[in-house]
């Protein structure tokens, strides 16, 4: 499927610029809720795309000197509770950003990451729907993000990915950026409710 798509891009359009890999779930496979076999199929389902497309992808961004942005999330950092296969996946992607940094620079093919926390996207108000109280339990997430109280929203990560793929990060490779209003890095203290 990956290198189907792939060939048709090529077809189209005559050369493939920027790579940015993302969808994943977040399925809940957990060390003690799942077992060996559902954690490696989670892996493959949050993994396998991101390889198989940067694989296909690769002698079209050797002519073009192209850029990779694989989106990531802060759990490959902080982890979450209960998630082993997405946090495995969003982990490796993070450091197959770096891994592939080095194994593309004699190509100068450039390779970063966005690191979202929290953001407001379909899936994420589906997932606060199964909840009684939805306004409540996003408040109660919010509060925890410094900058502006609130959710990235799908823009903000879009324009990252944007301004990683474009010339004005043309001295930028295998940099994790975080695009999540300070929810990984900032001190609470600074923020918390006064």
């Amino acid at each position: 499927m990956a290198q189907n798509a792939i060939e048709e891009t090529v077809r189209q359009f005559g050369r493939i610029d920027g790579l940015v890999n993302n969808i994943g779930i977040n399925d809940k496979i957990g060390l003690e809720d799942g077992t060996p076999e559902t954690f490696l199929k989670s892996v493959e389902s949050n993994l396998w795309h991101y390889y198989s497309m940067a694989h296909y992808c690769l002698p079209s961004l050797k002519k073009s000197k192209g850029a990779i942005v694989n989106i990531a999330s802060k759990v490959g950092y902080t982890g979450q509770g209960g998630t082993s296969g997405y946090a495995a996946a969003k982990g490796a992607q993070l450091a197959l950003t770096r891994e592939w940094a080095v194994e593309l620079l004699p190509y100068g093919i450039r390779v970063n990451a966005v690191v979202p926390s929290e953001v407001d996207t379909p899936a994420y108000q589906e997932w606060l729907a199964r909840f009684d109280d939805p306004a409540g339990k996003l408040a109660k997430i919010v509060v925890n993000i410094p900058f502006g109280e609130r959710m990235t929203t799908p823009a903000e990560i879009a324009s990252a990915a944007v301004l990683l793929l474009s010339p004005v990060s043309s001295h930028t490779t295998g940099q994790h950026i975080f695009v999540d209003g300070g929810y990984v890095h900032l001190d609470r203290a600074a923020t918390a409710v006064r």
